[in-house]
């Protein structure tokens, strides 16, 4: 799964690269990414938070204790999110433009912004329909513990993104500006953007039928279980629904920073870059464990045994640890070598590349809680209790949602994004302690006897010494000169000198959990 994970994010990366050689990282490049956000979001809204959290549990206890090993209710659950996924895009597809004026202030002076926007919004929502089709396909897989194809297909929407936007830089004379886009570049981003994952999603189907799964629509909805499902489903959406408010109101200023300075690369394009890259190691390494982990937890969880529930969340926190302490320090130190030798190239330079580094600076180490937060959240999905995530959601988007404005209102117009990535970060530190609090009320005790504490004091004293040395190693490059040569040659003195020493130090320190790391046994 984590080597799925990792070819799949590697290749979304280079796509990440092609996209901003061809869009920039200012505001032409932020109305296709706003576009880009709308059917995510959407998704997420209507069934996609359900899907991932609740029915994982249900479709277990469904295939342990139905007749049938659950395929009955796996044919009804599908049934009601095809139809359901069907009937809100056609109603996003109509409502393209209110929905985008959620994201994007519609003024005078970027009026041709907006429209663009829109444009872009109305080839890009039919996304939402694949998105679904791919998570409860996946979702089926993974109760039957299938889980690498889920990992392994967003390769082929990456595919086939990274040829559109070389088709884009090699075929098309690259506009630098709104005004400059023609209709062939819209059809072009819009078409292929949905194609790929329209591809993505339809690879899941062999996959599933190989592992028993055929579908067969099934409407027969009434007194077959389901009521129990969205009934559970209800504060998850609640919980989605905290999430997607926060993320509308960052977007909005996000955007109108971009608005402010078009070229200036400090927006919502920057903003979203950053936060893909400071994401990657949570991709890699906890999303897998929580994968994995979560039918586990949750049989754990309905036949009683609480002491290996403990022991599965207090190993998964334990063992991402290893990779989410070091990573989140190699951001504070590398961030802008990080953005100079990934995104400034192209329609985008050094100069409009550099504030996208600053935001991964602030972003750092809101990693830690961020990922151990995730990851504890899958304590209550474990005994099907979604109303504290919920709360804990709303918890984190009022304190983001108060930081932000107070960025967006005090903050220059060239710093305002910086802090928002701050203010994220400080989010879900303050998620984190409340979230613990309730976690450990939940199960009756400390996750552990102290062996978290201790592993991760250990992680912080080894990690941050060395990402200290790393940044002193790639500043002694810089004599070197700038351009991709010097840049990359710097970042590579930078993060070899974090490693080794980080290693060594967890080695001194006797950081039992280092041996689940490749080639550390």
């Amino acid at each position: 799964m984590a080597l799925g994970t990792v070819v799949s994010r590697a290749t979304g990366l280079i796509r990440q690269v092609l996209q901003a050689a061809a869009l920039g990282t200012g505001l032409l490049a932020s109305t296709y990414n706003t576009a880009n956000t709308v059917p995510t979001s959407l998704y997420t809204l209507l069934i996609g938070g359900a899907l991932n959290a609740v029915l994982v549990p249900q479709l277990v206890r469904a295939r342990a204790t139905q007749p049938d090993g659950g395929r009955a209710y796996e044919q009804r659950l599908v049934t009601l999110v095809v139809c359901v996924l069907a009937a809100g895009t056609a109603l996003a597809v109509w409502a393209a433009p209110e929905i985008v004026g959620l994201y994007m202030r519609d003024s005078p002076e970027q009026h041709e912004a907006f429209e663009l926007t829109v444009t872009f919004a109305r080839f890009l929502l039919p996304q939402i329909f694949f998105y679904g089709l791919f998570s409860i396909y996946g979702q089926i897989l993974n109760a039957r513990e299938r889980f690498g194809a889920m990992m392994w297909t967003p390769v082929l929407n990456n595919v086939v993104l990274v040829g559109m936007f070389a088709a884009y830089l090699g075929l098309m004379t690259v506009p630098d500006r709104v005004d400059d886009i023609t209709g062939a570049h819209v059809r072009l981003l819009g078409i292929g953007t949905t194609a790929g994952i329209a591809v993505q999603s339809l690879a899941l189907i062999p996959f599933a039928r190989a592992a028993g799964f055929r579908f067969r629509p099934r409407f027969d909805w009434r007194g077959t279980g389901l009521g129990k499902s969205v009934h559970a489903a209800k504060w998850t959406l609640l919980f989605v629904l905290a999430n997607q408010v926060a993320l509308t109101v960052v977007t909005n200023y996000a955007n109108a920073a971009d608005q402010e300075l078009p070229r200036a690369g400090a927006g919502y394009t920057a903003y979203t870059y950053a936060q893909t890259i400071w994401m990657l190691p949570q991709s890699i390494v906890t999303v897998s464990l929580v994968t994995a982990l979560l039918p586990r937890m949750s049989r754990a969880a309905a036949e009683g045994r609480i002491p290996d529930l403990r022991a599965d969340l207090s190993r998964a926190l334990r063992i991402s640890g290893v990779v989410i302490v070091p990573a989140a320090f190699l951001f504070l130190a590398l961030g802008p070598l990080i953005s100079a030798l990934l995104f400034a190239h192209g329609a985008a330079d050094a100069a409009s590349a550099r504030p996208l580094g600053q935001m991964l600076q602030a972003f750092g180490l809101g990693l830690i809680p961020f990922s151990a937060q995730y990851l504890m959240l899958r304590g209550f999905y474990a005994f099907e209790d979604t109303r504290t995530p919920f709360l804990m959601a709303a918890w984190i988007a009022v304190v983001n949602i108060v930081l932000a404005t107070a960025c967006h209102l005090l903050l220059p117009a060239r710093w305002a994004v910086v802090g928002m990535a701050g203010a994220y970060a400080l989010s879900h530190l303050a998620g984190l302690v409340l979230t613990a609090r309730l976690l450990r009320r939940r199960l009756g005790g400390r996750i552990d006897d102290g062996a978290l504490r201790r592993t991760y004091g250990k992680l912080l004293c080894a990690a941050g010494p060395a990402a200290v040395l790393g940044w002193a190693a790639a500043r002694g490059c810089t004599g070197l000169g700038t351009g991709t040569g010097p840049t990359m040659a710097a970042l590579a003195a930078g993060v070899l000198t974090t490693a080794a020493a980080y290693l060594l130090l967890a080695r001194l320190m006797k950081v039992g959990e280092l041996r689940h790391l490749p080639g550390m046994r």
